[in-house]
């Protein structure tokens, strides 16, 4: 999985090595990647996201499941 070899620095820029490729992320999609890559499961990340950003659970919902399609389409994960 690719989402596992992105760093993201201060400035919120990610950057996968092995492509040579970068990108800026928001404050919650940096979050989202984090707990991707600590094993988190999508309804797990869905509360997390809710309490720490101070969302409805159904707007962290959306929120997440828009952000795993997009990961999916650029072939982060499968």
């Amino acid at each position: 999985m690719l989402l596992n070899e992105m760093i993201i620095d201060e400035n919120n820029v990610g950057f996968i090595p092995s492509l040579g490729i970068s990108f800026e992320v928001n404050e919650t999609a940096k979050r989202i990647i984090e707990l991707i890559k600590e094993g988190k499961s999508k309804e797990e990340i869905v509360e997390i996201i809710s309490n720490e950003f101070d969302v409805g659970w159904r707007e962290a919902y959306v929120d997440v499941e828009d952000f795993f399609i997009k990961l999916k389409v650029y072939g982060l994960i499968q």
